[in-house]
């Protein structure tokens, strides 16, 4: 059996460790950690929607993504002095809005965006995916306060959701790699799926040389794996 620098094995996610409610101020929030990466997600709430939803009795939920400086080895600049466009960023951000998108009924929000914010406090790999299932966390917090408020007169979420990465080092298939193993990552996937098993996203890479399709489908089942165990632990949290 293989086991990793960090004494898990090659099917084992990090451990994850969930704070809720961990600001006051947003309207829901999540500190997530696994492993060694950190990420701090936040829902807030405006009455109004984007120019191409007026009228159309439908919400809208959109998304950020940030490096805090300190959370890399070496300094990550903001993006407000670079003057900038953070092109990683901006294409996480879209991944992590795709996600939840893809599991709100959006018609319930009537004519509100929900923001939601993803600030990594440190990166040791696999942040888009943590940001992912810290959003649901949080997100299912803002959504209580906006049932309770009277915003919204139903639970917009109609499905659990979970992300992961997963691939291949040194020939060997390992589940929710750390940044060291995605760096030296022979192929890497990314893998959003929903609590009933629905795909909702793939990101999937061979860095070196082409793969075939078997591999790709035991890399997925064992993404698939790691995502079954997160969508568990979030059934112990909420109820839909």
């Amino acid at each position: 059996m293989i086991i990793r620098k960090d004494g898990r094995r090659y099917d084992e996610i990090r451990k994850i460790e969930i704070n809720i409610g961990y600001l006051e101020n947003p309207l829901g929030s999540c500190l997530i950690k696994a492993g060694k990466t950190i990420v701090l997600c936040t829902v807030c709430y405006e009455k109004r929607v984007p120019s191409f939803l007026l009228g159309k009795n439908s919400g809208w939920l959109t998304a950020e993504y940030s490096l805090l400086p300190g959370s890399t080895l070496q300094r990550t600049p903001r993006e407000i002095t670079t003057l900038r466009v953070n092109s990683r960023a901006q294409e996480i951000k879209r991944f992590i809005g795709r996600s939840l998108r893809a599991i709100i009924d959006l018609s319930v929000l009537k004519e509100i965006t929900i923001f939601v914010d993803c600030d990594v406090l440190q990166a040791d790999g696999g942040t888009r995916t943590l940001s992912v299932t810290g959003s649901f966390f949080a997100l299912m917090e803002g959504v209580k306060k906006l049932l309770a408020m009277g915003i919204i007169e139903k639970n917009p979420v109609i499905d659990y959701l979970g992300a992961v990465s997963v691939g291949i080092v040194d020939g060997e298939m390992l589940l929710d790699l750390n940044y060291e193993e995605d760096f030296n990552a022979e192929v890497d996937m990314n893998l959003v799926m929903t609590g009933s098993g629905k795909i909702v996203e793939v990101q999937a890479t061979a860095e070196k040389v082409p793969y075939s399709f078997e591999t790709f489908s035991q890399l997925f089942q064992l993404a698939k794996k790691g995502i079954e165990e997160i969508i568990k632990l979030e059934k112990e949290y909420f109820t839909l």
